[in-house]
């Protein structure tokens, strides 16, 4: 489903469960080698989706490790970003000659938990999620906004090193378009940010490709 919502450049994958073939590569065991066996299977099978989609790049098959707060490291010349949640793993990639940054991520279709809402919006956004529910009842808005703000944090860091606040970006979404707008709130590289969003099968989709 991911590759509806990225531009040619980009190489993607994904899996809506965990093969038992996939393996992991040196110095990607030890990293989850205390974690329960659901967290381990979701890393092998999003690092898998990565392999795959890298393979289409003519990158040979390699450990994908993690930096600073986690994020992947990626081989020489190659941007990209990692996703899961309940029923899906995905991966996009693309040489970084042609794109400087990708942000993914997938959630659950469904409403957050109470109180996080709050925790991750604006009160202008909250008001344009209100608006849109109105118009639009069948989607639950606020995963939206929670999966795109997760999307821009994943373009920002690898650009910055540095952490961004769910209240420091403001979005607005376009319905017709599938399409949203971040409003970058603090000093940085980006001014505003476009990305497009997707909803199918259960599964809320963002992407934010530079």
């Amino acid at each position: 489903m991911i590759e509806r919502i990225l531009p040619p450049p980009v190489r993607s994958a994904h899996a809506l469960d965990d093969p038992s073939d996939a393996p992991l590569f040196p110095g990607e065991a030890e990293l989850v080698a205390t974690a329960v066996a659901k967290r381990r299977a979701e890393f092998t099978t999003v690092r898998h989706c990565a392999r795959t989609a890298l393979a289409e790049l003519g990158i040979p098959p390699g450990p994908i490790l993690r930096g600073e707060r986690g994020a992947p490291i990626w081989p020489r010349g190659i941007v990209g970003s990692l996703t899961h949640c309940a029923g899906y793993r995905a991966a996009a990639v693309a040489r970084d000659t042609e794109v400087t940054g990708i942000g993914v991520d997938a959630e659950v279709h469904g409403p957050l938990p109470d109180g996080v809402l709050d925790l991750v919006s604006l009160p202008e956004e909250r008001d344009h999620l209100a608006a849109l529910a109105a118009k639009h009842p069948e989607t639950w808005w606020e995963r939206l906004l929670f999966s795109a703000k997760e999307s821009v944090y994943k373009v920002w860091f690898p650009r910055t090193g540095e952490w961004l606040g769910f209240e420091e970006a403001t979005l607005t979404f376009t319905p017709d378009t599938g399409e949203f707008t971040a409003r970058l709130l603090r000093p940085g590289p980006f001014g505003t940010l476009t990305g497009r969003f997707l909803v199918a099968d259960g599964i809320v989709l963002t992407a934010i490709v530079l």
